[in-house]
């Protein structure tokens, strides 16, 4: 269906034709009239299928009919925190009032999200602020009192702000959750209830996501009034253009197979899932030490870090991105042609979300895994969850035994894995753990000693071991 023949308005039209857009993808042709309309919604649909547009568009409309006259009920009130009790020395509510909310699991999404907003919507005058944590307040409050009418936020730094009292809910006419079930699986479930509590009940809310399991549909109910669906693909199947396989390695040749992979493989965009944030860090190293340009990204970088780290990526000539799950939901990158599991995912679902970031708006890619010994049973859960039986690779590099340091405990060397026997002060000037070396006794006679055993042997051997006895005294 093309944008043209879905009611949006000319300032919104105009948008989109500049951005290139002039077919509507199914989730955005079934939930941009419904919006439109008023209704409530959930949206299901698979990450890169345009989700973020079919809740932008209609929003934008929508704002854009009533933005000549803002609602000044509450101009000059004070603000109130989350439990209804006015701030004390916080700034007046200012004239331009929020009107929409969009909540996101992370502070990538945030930003990406904030910047959908800005550029579909730079010609109908609104204002759009995006908020999250990691960084300083300031320039966020600044905004805030300057007016805006679109907040983008994850919620904990939001909860901050409406504890402060620079954040006012009252005026929300939109509602949206993005990424719903994954909020919830982060542990935000406490803070959504108080930043839900805050908006009014004559809201239009809109929850999306790439899957909506019973739990979320049980929320949504209480949110949610007379939803509509938008389903267009089944919960979490995965992009038909992604070509997948997957590679039996044992877990310590992992590094070496990643190597020998980026090496021959026609890589130009490449995004490796990590399971944890010290394993995407040590991936980066091994891949430094090999030659290839890489870079991490997860939750112990700071925002400005992992900013830099996105951009360059984007970039012509990008590192490879080691990542934790923290991107592998919302990261709008383009042209990602190949997706690397180290790990495989304990959720089948992440799994979907993962490769999901290749072959995007039908474009191909390639996603490949590695499965370890330990590994087998979540390959089993992925297929059976997929329904598809993934190719295995055949081909690999002839293994070497890994550095001990990569593979093998502290305890062991380059010369074996016997240990040394602890010695107890036997030898010249040794001294064992459990046993001091035997030392002169002051202003005694000769040769005696103040502890431990006699060593055998004549006069000569024992007269140097008393003298460097003395001298380590």
């Amino acid at each position: 269906m093309s944008f043209e023949n879905l009611g949006l308005s000319p300032s919104v039209l105009r948008a989109v034709r500049e951005e290139g857009y002039e077919t509507a993808s199914p989730i955005q042709a079934k939930a941009i009239p419904s919006l439109l309309a008023g209704h409530d919604l959930m949206g299901c649909a698979q990450t890169g299928t345009g989700k973020t547009a079919a809740f932008a568009l209609p929003t934008l409309h929508n704002l854009g009919d009533n933005h000549s006259k803002p609602d000044n009920r509450l101009r000059g009130k004070p603000h109130k925190n989350s439990h209804g009790n006015p701030r004390k020395g916080r700034s007046r509510t200012p004239d331009r009032q929020i009107r929409t909310l969009v909540l996101v699991p992370t502070r990538e999404l945030a930003v990406q999200v904030a910047e959908s907003f800005g550029k579909y919507g730079r010609f109908t005058g609104l204002r759009t602020l995006v908020i999250f944590g990691g960084v300083s307040q300031r320039p966020q409050v600044s905004k805030l009192q300057e007016g805006v009418d679109i907040v983008v936020a994850t919620p904990g730094r939001l909860l901050d702000l409406i504890n402060q009292g620079h954040v006012h809910l009252s005026q929300v006419e939109v509602l949206i959750l993005d990424e719903a079930d994954q909020m919830l699986d982060m542990g935000f479930l406490p803070d959504l209830k108080k930043i839900v509590a805050a908006t009014p009940d004559e809201r239009q809310t809109l929850m999306f996501s790439a899957t909506m399991p019973d739990e979320i549909r049980r929320l949504a109910s209480r949110w949610l009034r007379n939803p509509k669906q938008a389903q267009v693909t089944p919960v979490s199947s995965p992009v038909e253009t992604v070509q997948q396989s997957v590679y039996f390695v044992d877990s310590r040749h992992k590094p070496q197979l990643l190597t020998h992979y980026l090496q021959n493989s026609d890589c130009k965009r490449t995004l490796v899932f990590a399971r944890t944030k010290h394993g995407a860090d040590k991936i980066v190293k091994q891949l430094g030490k090999s030659g290839i340009r890489a870079s991490a990204i997860h939750g112990n970088k700071s925002q400005a870090a992992r900013t830099r780290t996105l951009e360059q990526f984007k970039s012509k000539r990008p590192p490879v991105l080691v990542a934790t799950d923290i991107a592998a939901r919302g990261l709008d990158v383009d042209a990602v042609t190949h997706v690397v599991n180290y790990d495989l995912p304990e959720i089948p679902e992440i799994y979907v979300h993962r490769i999901g970031r290749t072959g995007r708006a039908g474009a191909s890619g390639i996603a490949t895994s590695f499965c370890g010994g330990d590994e087998r049973g979540r390959l089993k859960r992925i297929e059976r969850l997929t329904r598809h039986s993934i190719k295995v690779e055949q081909e690999q590099p002839k293994y070497t035994r890994p550095a001990p340091s990569e593979s093998e405990p502290e305890s062991s060397s380059s010369h074996g894995s016997r240990r040394r026997k602890p010695s107890y002060g036997k030898g010249p000037g040794k001294k064992g753990p459990g046993r001091p070396h035997a030392q002169k006794s002051k202003g005694g006679p000769r040769g005696q000693k103040s502890g431990g055993p006699q060593p055998k042997g004549n006069s000569a051997n024992r007269r140097p071991n008393r003298q460097k006895s003395g001298a380590q005294a």
